[in-house]
């Protein structure tokens, strides 16, 4: 009994960040609570809790005797998990795939290479279990046990480089990866290569070889962007 209300909220949540990110509500597109409530039948507080959460999102805004507008998206908050997440279900994933990964490409060779230096022996151990998971769950398509691993080990790297801004993209790194997988832009098995060159960053920043971290980390990123040049051209 006391889920539902938490369940329609989800529920039109969902829908609306979808429809929203996906253009079928095109920017300047003017909501009304009445009609959106009456579209999902659920009542107008269900419908406007679910417009503060969108405004947090920058995805719309609400203006007195305007309404609630639809905003470009260059507004958007394009760092949230959610807004990737519902991005990356649309039609433009292959082109968002592309700019998160080299976000990627960008931020985590000198994350790496920053954890070489600031990794506590407690975070090198847990990376070193991390790449090995990686390497037992990479034969077999065992994809999903395998990003469990994958996700790990990226929000080791960011969080131990000591930046906070860096570890702050732990969740961002963890939507790319999940969505590659769950909408199939991943090999049914990983890249041999790929998960070796983990493994060997997991040796880099346990022996403090902070180039070589970097060096490692920036070859995998190279090799995340010429797969989605085969699986998301």
């Amino acid at each position: 009994m006391t889920t539902r209300p938490r369940g329609l909220h989800t529920h039109v949540l969902e829908s609306l960040g979808l429809a929203i990110t996906a253009g079928e509500f095109p920017p300047g597109s003017v909501l009304r609570t009445d009609e959106l409530a009456q579209r999902f039948d659920v009542s107008r507080t269900v419908v406007r809790e679910v417009i503060r959460v969108l405004e947090s999102m920058y995805l719309v805004e609400s203006r007195r005797r305007v309404g609630v507008t639809v905003q470009p998206a260059e507004q958007w908050n394009v760092y949230d998990p959610q807004v990737i997440r519902w991005r990356l279900a649309g039609a433009d994933r292959p082109r968002q795939l592309r700019s998160l990964t080299v976000l990627r490409s960008a931020v985590e060779p000198v994350a790496a290479g920053l954890a070489a230096l600031r990794a506590t022996p407690a975070q090198c151990a847990d990376l070193t279990e991390q790449a090995l998971g990686m390497v037992a769950t990479s034969r077999g398509r065992q994809l999903e046990a395998y990003l469990v691993h994958d996700v790990a080990f990226h929000r080791i790297v960011l969080n131990a480089s000591g930046n906070e801004m860096f570890a702050r993209l732990g969740d961002v790194v963890a939507e790319v990866l999940t969505g590659r997988t769950h909408h199939q832009v991943m090999f049914p098995d990983p890249d041999p290569a790929a998960v070796t060159l983990h493994v060997r960053v997991a040796e880099a920043v346990r022996a403090r070889d902070a180039a070589e971290a970097e060096r490692l980390t920036r070859e995998i990123a190279v090799g995340a962007l010429q797969e989605l040049d085969v699986l998301a051209p």
